[in-house]
């Protein structure tokens, strides 16, 4: 898994994509559909660069969820019940991921990039959808006024867990795979779900930054200029967020991901 480290002209590059995948993860989300290939197009190994991307991501996550914590007051029940599949999730994707050879996980990820492209083009219906439905009057199989639904069957905590081992493999478009199991869950309460999405999110990509951590498989100066490209970047988003169109980033978003699926796709050739 040895390669050629990254010049500080490079590290310069990662830092400048860093900053704009930081800005659109404030405006828009989906900035690692930007930053990923980016890596990769530098020169760094599809695997680390996942692993390096899991690590330097998970601060903002992090803060993400910190944001949302009056979101969760009163859903104790519920995170707990998110807990455990999620970190056990995370856990066996991380494994997985340690486990597939480079050469064949190059030939894996143009398709994750395609997933998860696909995944954010469907964010906004399901979010349009998620919002429509909060607002509506609910019907007798609805749970009323954005309340919390009674119970977790197995089933959300098999889901969850499903949801967890893609996080922990690769986890772009983690969030909306998150936000479609509470809404069928029966939630409706959008910023309760957020609250309950960054938290699961946290959970699975922690435990697997850790392991990459411990693996030794992160670029630490790759990690270290994405991080604080990502923190401005995330700054200077959320002041340019109401200025900007969000509509057009996000076509912009699902435009680079699937050119990026293509160049993916080719780049052994």
């Amino acid at each position: 898994m040895a390669y050629e480290p990254l010049s500080a002209l490079a590290l310069a590059a990662v830092f400048l994509v860093s900053v704009l995948g930081g800005g659109i993860n404030a405006i828009a989300g989906g900035g690692t559909l930007v930053t990923f290939p980016a890596l990769v197009g530098l020169g760094v190994p599809a695997l680390t660069a996942n692993a390096t991307s899991t690590v330097s991501l998970w601060p903002g996550a992090l803060s993400s969820m910190w944001g949302y914590r009056g979101e969760l007051r009163g859903a104790r029940a519920w995170v707990l019940r998110l807990t455990l599949p999620s970190i056990a999730g995370g856990v066996l994707g991380a494994w997985l991921l340690l486990r597939t050879p480079p050469d064949r996980f190059a030939l894996i990820v143009p398709f994750l990039v395609l997933g998860a492209t696909l995944l954010f083009l469907g964010q906004a219906p399901l979010m349009r959808r998620l919002r429509g439905s909060a607002a509506a009057p609910p019907t007798a199989t609805e749970v009323p006024d954005g309340r919390d639904p009674e119970a977790a069957p197995w089933l959300f905590a098999a889901g969850q867990f499903a949801i967890g081992v893609y996080g922990g493999y690769f986890g772009a478009g983690v969030g909306i795979l998150m936000l479609a199991g509470l809404g069928m869950m029966g939630f409706t309460n959008i910023h309760r779900m957020n609250g309950l999405k960054n938290w699961g999110a946290s959970c699975m990509n922690g435990v697997a930054a850790v392991i990459f951590a411990l693996s030794g498989i992160v670029d630490w100066p790759v990690a270290l200029a994405m991080v604080a490209g990502g923190l401005l970047g995330g700054y200077a988003g959320s002041r340019m967020a109401q200025r900007v169109s969000q509509q057009r980033v996000r076509h912009a978003i699902v435009a680079i991901g699937l050119a990026s699926f293509v160049f993916l796709l080719l780049r052994p050739f």
